[in-house]
């Protein structure tokens, strides 16, 4: 293989090898899978049917779960796939959109997760002026452009990436299509443009991730200088979710990124790959729902509505044949 134009296909890196473990693997992928979808599509439905959310932090929460959404149906509807046919096998074409559909919704999340800590800080420290820097054109064009800088951050990657010469097999490391697992099929010291780049970004995510520290230092202090303990409270249970959030992708993130090599292995590497890019889309809507009773109740009065409306057609469609 010359260059990546001859590849046809890449082979991902399996779960198992025994047909047991790979069913197991399946079941378990497809268990996370819909937990992921009920979770993220709750929380959108509730977001967006009811009018006590449409506030500029649950319209940020709503976005989170698209691309939460995004994530997880980018990686893991492949790789349940292999293991419940027996392949390794994914086409070029196919693994140059997977990596840049899933480069697409992480940095954006990330992004995203960067705007929802300046709207926490402008609700704690500058109440009074929260409708005015936070109106609905400010938060549709703060999302927006994190959503836009999520697609060039992936365009960006994915098209210097694939445009290196591929000689040295087909075989990503890998269960899904990653930027470093491709590296090391390159055969050029071309590679060394993608490297830059990932500086580049790393400069900017650590940009983005200093603003973040800044803005809960700033909560903080001003939630500990609250004198009602209920208000404190109240700050807290809207701040700490998304702090959770943050520390789950940023910590897995770090830690897949950043690991020694020393300590590398494949059986590593496939764990903590599922730790930051399957669980975090699975457990981020019970993480907001656990201490936000808005939420909650949203949620409750969807699903209530929702199953009345089941009874009351099935109790229609039941009078409705007897009558004939």
């Amino acid at each position: 293989m010359s260059n990546g134009s001859s590849i046809t296909h890449f082979l991902l890196l399996p779960f198992a090898h025994t047909r047991e473990l790979q069913l197991w693997h399946f079941w378990l992928f497809l268990g996370i899978s819909l937990a992921a979808l009920l979770g993220n599509g709750l929380i959108i439905t509730s977001t967006a049917c009811d009018q006590h959310l449409h506030t500029p932090m649950y319209f940020f929460l709503l976005n989170l779960s698209l691309l939460d959404l995004g994530c997880i149906l980018t990686t893991v509807p492949k790789s349940m796939a292999n293991s419940l046919w027996d392949t390794r096998a994914i086409s070029y074409t196919g693994c140059a959109a997977q990596l840049f559909f899933l480069l697409f919704f992480m940095s954006a999340e990330f992004y995203l997760l960067t705007v929802m800590s300046y709207d926490r800080y402008v609700a704690i420290c500058k109440p009074l002026h929260y409708g005015t820097l936070l109106g609905s054109r400010a938060c549709v064009q703060m999302a927006a452009a994190a959503w836009a800088s999520g697609f060039i951050y992936a365009l960006l990657h994915t098209a210097n990436t694939f445009s290196l010469p591929l000689c040295r097999g087909n075989a990503v490391e890998q269960f899904f299509c990653e930027i470093p697992p491709i590296l090391k099929l390159s055969c050029s010291h071309s590679y060394l443009r993608e490297v830059g780049l990932l500086v580049i970004s790393i400069c900017v995510i650590f940009g983005c991730f200093m603003f973040i520290v800044v803005s809960y230092v700033q909560i903080f202090r001003a939630v500990l200088r609250m004198p009602s303990e209920q208000g404190r409270h109240k700050a807290f249970s809207t701040c700490l979710p998304h702090l959770a959030v943050l520390s789950l992708l940023v910590s897995t993130g770090s830690f897949a990124y950043l690991k020694p090599p020393s300590i590398s292995s494949p059986s590593l590497d496939l764990v903590v790959s599922v730790l930051y890019s399957v669980v975090p889309p699975a457990v981020n809507p019970l993480i907001y729902s656990l201490r936000n009773q808005e939420l909650k109740d949203a949620v409750r009065k969807l699903v209530t509505g929702c199953v009345s409306a089941a009874i009351h057609c099935l109790l229609s469609s039941g009078k409705g044949s007897q009558s004939r």
